[in-house]
């Protein structure tokens, strides 16, 4: 007998060019269907500006954020910064062993002011700090970065980075929190940088945007470090699920309202009048 409610569905396939739009195409894509949640997703951004930034809307990330803190929930900065610190990149004006460095003093903090969720680890310190046996001691972002910079020809399968540990991962806990995001690779491409994700499971309402801006920031930040521009942001989701949001919740409107403006299709210029041309002049 089966224990999941997961189907084994055709990929839903969603790309954009504007991260709000595409966020908001995939949260009404469950919320107006019959189940709560869609196995497998492909989420893929592009149009990125010459510093690696993503288009927004800012209506939709204003009314998630005030959703998600009615619901007692992280912001979305907050779930962004778990996977790059934004932030402290700023205050290293572009000096990555400063960042490194920044975020290795600060994680203990990071890990007390909530240890309930960060107890066991988060993304940025999975991929800087994995295991002493790792070369880099640990940082797998620098060994990427050296390797790329110090000769030509490195192979693709260098430039990857591991988040999930099957040492400290297989447990038998019934719900864990950490790690969603399990995998993350770096491809040099003609166009730029491409970034490739894979989640074994995402929470739509909960975390996804987050997931994608701080996927999309630490996109950036490695194609600034490797002298590219980021082209792509490529997201596999095993199962990607609402996680308890309630359909009929009435507090979630303001929210659904945003999406659908989002998303729906620009209204056509209207046509002049008859005898009156486009400039307003008569004809």
């Amino acid at each position: 007998m089966s224990k999941s409610n997961s189907h084994a569905d055709e990929p839903t396939i969603i790309a954009d060019t504007n991260l709000s739009r595409a966020w908001a195409r995939l949260f009404l894509q469950i919320f107006d269907s019959g189940r709560t949640e869609i196995s497998p997703l492909t989420f893929s951004l592009t149009g990125f500006d010459a510093d690696g930034g993503i288009a927004e809307i800012a209506g939709v990330r204003e009314s998630l954020d005030r959703t998600l803190k009615l619901k007692k929930k992280i912001s979305v900065e907050t779930v962004a910064f778990t996977i790059f610190p934004d932030r402290l990149w700023k205050i290293a004006r572009g000096d990555r062993k400063r960042l490194f460095s920044l975020y290795a003093g600060a994680f203990p903090r990071y890990v007390a002011m909530n240890r309930a969720a960060n107890g066991r680890g988060l993304y940025f310190e999975r991929m800087t700090n994995f295991s002493k046996e790792v070369p880099c001691d640990g940082n797998q972002l620098e060994f990427i970065l050296s390797s790329y910079n110090e000769r030509a020809g490195v192979r693709d399968t260098m430039l990857q980075v591991s988040i999930f540990d099957p040492a400290r991962d297989h447990i038998r806990m019934a719900r864990v929190g950490f790690p969603c995001l399990q995998h993350v690779s770096f491809v040099p491409t003609k166009e730029g940088l491409a970034v490739n994700a894979f989640y074994a499971t995402q929470y739509v309402f909960d975390k996804a945007y987050g997931n994608y801006l701080g996927l999309a920031r630490l996109g950036a930040f490695m194609a600034h470090e490797l002298n590219l521009p980021l082209a792509r942001l490529n997201v596999t989701v095993g199962v990607a699920n609402l996680d308890g949001v309630r359909k009929s919740d009435a507090s979630l409107a303001p929210l659904i309202a945003a999406a659908r403006a989002a998303v729906a299709p620009a209204a056509p210029p209207k046509a002049p009048r008859p005898g009156v041309s486009a400039r307003g002049a008569s004809a």
